[in-house]
C-alpha cells in the first residue's frame, strides 16, 4: 500500500483542490483528509457518512469545591494562569497539562478526558473518504490526524485498495509531522511567491528528516516565472523533482463554487491537461513504482 501526502508549507497555494483533482485520475483510491483543523476536502467531495465517531483528547482540570480547601498551590503552579482566586478553572485557559492534578495536596482536582471532535468514515463519488473536524480552540490536532491515517489504512486494507490520497495540514508544526511520517511520498505544492518559497524549504526540510522522498509542483507558476525559476532551482539543487508546473486558472475558483473539482468542471482546460500530467509524473517517480 503506497500512501501520497500532498503538503504545501503555508494555506492558500491550491493544495486541496490539487487533491480533489487527483481523486478524479486515480483508479480505486482511498482520500484522507488530514487537515482536522480546517478541513475542506469535504465541500468538493461531498461525502456521504456512514460512520461518526467522537473524538477525545486531553483533559481540562476541574476542581471540586467540596475537597478543596484554598491552599492556593494549584494557582501558584499553574504556569497558564488558568485558575482565578476563586479556584475556578478557565477551560479556555487550561492546556490540560495535569501539573495542578499531581501537586494538589487534597486530591481535590478531576481531570476528566474531554471530546475534542469528531472524525468520520464516508462514501464519495470516487472512493471511500476518511475525515475529521476539531472542535473551536480545540487541541491535540497532531493526535487526530495520527488517528485519521490510522483508519484510513485500517479501511484500504480491508477493501483491498492500494493507494491513499491524503490531504495534509499546511505549515510545518505537529499535524503535518503527525501526517507525513511513514508516508510513501510527499508532493509540496507551492507558488510562486516569497512566502511561498519560504515555507516550501522548510516543509522539504522536515520530510527529509523523517526520510520520505519529496516532489514538488508550482501552482500559478506564471504569476512571477523569476520565483518559479528560483524554486525550481532550489529543487534541482536539493535533487527533488519538479513534477509540474500548473498556470494560474480561474477555473478553480469557478469548479469550487459549484462543488466538483477541476477536471469535473473543465478537464478539457489547459490546468485540467497540466494536472493530468503532474498526475502521471507522480506515479513514474520512484518512491511511487517501488514495489
Amino acid at each position: 500500500m503506497k500512501e501520497l501526502v500532498i503538503l504545501s508549507g503555508k494555506g492558500g497555494t491550491g493544495k486541496t483542490s490539487l487533491t480533489a483533482a487527483f481523486a478524479t485520475l486515480a483508479t480505486g483510491c482511498m482520500l484522507c483528509d488530514a487537515d482536522v483543523d480546517a478541513a475542506d476536502l469535504h465541500l468538493l467531495m461531498q461525502p456521504d457518512i456512514r460512520k461518526r465517531t467522537d473524538f477525545q483528547g486531553g483533559g481540562v482540570a476541574v476542581i471540586d469545591p467540596q475537597r478543596c480547601t484554598g491552599c492556593g498551590t494549584c494557582i501558584d503552579m499553574c504556569r497558564w494562569s488558568a485558575i482565578g482566586p476563586d479556584f475556578v478553572v478557565d477551560d479556555i485557559g487550561c492546556e490540560g497539562c495535569g501539573v495542578c492534578v499531581d501537586f494538589c495536596p487534597e486530591q481535590a482536582i478531576d481531570f476528566p478526558v474531554k471530546t475534542c471532535g469528531q472524525w468520520f468514515i464516508s462514501d464519495t463519488r470516487f472512493g471511500p473518504m476518511v475525515h475529521a473536524r476539531l472542535g473551536i480552540a480545540e487541541e491535540n490536532s497532531g493526535k487526530l490526524v495520527a488517528l485519521v491515517r490510522q483508519q484510513a489504512k485500517q479501511l484500504a486494507e480491508a477493501k483491498g485498495i492500494d493507494l491513499i490520497i491524503t490531504d495534509g495540514p499546511p505549515g510545518v508544526g505537529c499535524p503535518v509531522i503527525a501526517s507525513v511520517g511513514g508516508a510513501t511520498s510527499a508532493l509540496i505544492v507551492t507558488e510562486p511567491t516569497v512566502s511561498g518559497i519560504h515555507d516550501m524549504a522548510r516543509a522539504i526540510e522536515l520530510c527529509q528528516y523523517f526520510k520520505v522522498p519529496v516532489m514538488v509542483c508550482i501552482n500559478k507558476f506564471d504569476l512571477n516565472l523569476d520565483n518559479s525559476a528560483t524554486i525550481e532551482e532550489m529543487a534541482h539543487d536539493g535533487g527533488l523533482p519538479v513534477v509540474g508546473r500548473i498556470p494560474f486558472d480561474p477555473a478553480f475558483t469557478q469548479a469550487m463554487v459549484q462543488g466538483k473539482t477541476l477536471l469535473e468542471y473543465d478537464g478539457s482546460g489547459m490546468a485540467g491537461e497540466h494536472l493530468r500530467q503532474v498526475w502521471a509524473a507522480i506515479m513514474h517517480t520512484p518512491a511511487m513504482t517501488a514495489e
